[in-house]
């Protein structure tokens, strides 16, 4: 059976593991009805956009779902901020 390999940061995936835990389901649960509710909806042009789009800016960028990474101060004085969860996961 073929298989496709997702790799998540751990912002991402913390995100996706409390949904899975949440609704006593797998994180390949998860993912395999995100895929499902995608392809339902794959002749939609504006979803076939936001694939394209998705691809090209998430090498630099989290999406809004995922939990924030934190991120190091390099002003004196200020502290590091450290992950919040996102006000769009659960």
């Amino acid at each position: 059976m073929p298989k496709i390999k997702i790799e998540l940061e751990d912002a991402e995936f913390h995100v996706v593991e409390r949904l899975a835990e949440m609704l006593q389901v797998t994180p390949e649960d998860i993912a395999y009805a995100a895929l499902n509710r995608l392809m339902m909806a794959e002749r939609d042009e504006t979803v076939q956009v936001e694939i394209v789009q998705t691809r090209s800016w998430r090498s630099d960028n989290l999406p809004l779902w995922a939990d924030s990474a934190g991120s190091v101060h390099a002003y004196e004085g200020m502290r590091d901020c450290d992950p919040e969860k996102s006000k769009y996961s659960v």
